[in-house]
């Protein structure tokens, strides 16, 4: 039961989180953020937030700053939502799981467009 509530609480998190980054941070080093997963802990004490930032690494950089910089604003908003009796501590980590995926998508469309599947097939005969 408490995996239940805390995969609750992680989508709520997520939601949230996404909703205070997109609506109050108005920071111009904040680049194009996108929360991608929540891992909350079973005692619901810590909470990680997993974002992919779409830019370059200096982009990436400064946006993973300016998070963790705010993760104390982050955990009050959240504290005035959440109707918990201890808010989870925060932690932010950069997901290079989008970027990954973009990059071996590219590979298969070069691999593809070169028709290098052909060969492989004439070789098994």
């Amino acid at each position: 039961m408490a995996k239940y509530r805390a995969s609750r609480l992680a989508e709520t998190i997520k939601i949230e989180v996404s909703k205070i980054i997109r609506e109050n941070l108005k920071d111009p080093r904040l680049g194009f953020v996108t929360v991608t997963a929540v891992e909350v802990s079973d005692d619901l004490r810590y909470a990680k937030i997993y974002v992919s930032i779409l830019g370059k690494e200096e982009d990436i950089r400064n946006s993973m700053e300016v998070l963790t910089g705010a993760t104390g604003y982050f955990r009050s908003e959240l504290g005035k939502i959440l109707r918990l009796r201890y808010t989870p501590e925060i932690s932010f980590k950069y997901d290079q799981s989008i970027e990954h995926g973009a990059h071996i998508s590219k590979l298969l469309r070069e691999v593809s467009v070169k028709g290098d599947f052909s060969d492989g097939e004439d070789s098994q005969e």
